[in-house]
């Protein structure tokens, strides 16, 4: 299974695909990451096509199983930018809904948590695991790609979970019987 990891920002929205064998979901590899970058200038409408036709584009390209997108972190301080990265999710939703692609939310803290096992992790901390978890040979860059990466990773793990469990329920149930 292909998994379609997003960080929506307004500025760059990060994007990264990686994909999991179903015999072995603690394995996955990385397809492609890149970011989708709009012009300062360009109205907002505009910007949210831009990034809307580079998600369909790559959700059309390589039919991922599952979109993974990072929900949104509000600072106290600006919520104007959580009200512009809304939209940018949105967009992503969008996009997948369209291609009747499940998504999948989570939140920066389970992220880190899922991957690092402290959702207090640093961005560095992140960038490396990213890295040791799909052999890369340097850490991937910027934080938009990286995060995406995660938030694919993220949901793999998820995913090997749920396996997990549902393997050890067919067990116990056959024991029973």
């Amino acid at each position: 299974m292909i998994i379609l990891g997003v960080d929506p920002g307004f500025g760059i929205t990060g994007y990264g695909l990686v994909e999991c064998r179903p015999e072995d979901f603690s394995r996955p590899s990385l397809v492609e990451a890149g970011i989708l970058k709009t012009p300062k200038d360009l109205p907002l409408g505009g910007r949210l096509l831009q990034i809307y036709d580079g998600l369909r584009k790559l959700i059309c390209e390589f039919r991922p199983g599952a979109v993974a997108v990072e929900d949104i972190f509000s600072v106290h301080g600006f919520p104007r930018s959580a009200i512009l990265i809304g939209h940018i999710r949105g967009t992503a939703l969008l996009a997948a809904a369209q291609e009747s692609v499940p998504v999948f939310s989570y939140y920066p803290l389970q992220v880190k948590k899922a991957l690092i096992g402290n959702g207090n992790a640093t961005k560095v901390q992140v960038q490396r695991m990213v890295q040791t978890v799909l052999g890369l040979d340097a850490p991937p860059r910027p934080d938009d790609l990286s995060d995406a990466l995660a938030v694919a990773l993220c949901h793999a793990g998820h995913l090997r979970i749920d396996r997990k469990l549902r393997t050890a329920g067919a067990l116990e149930a056959g024991v029973r019987a």
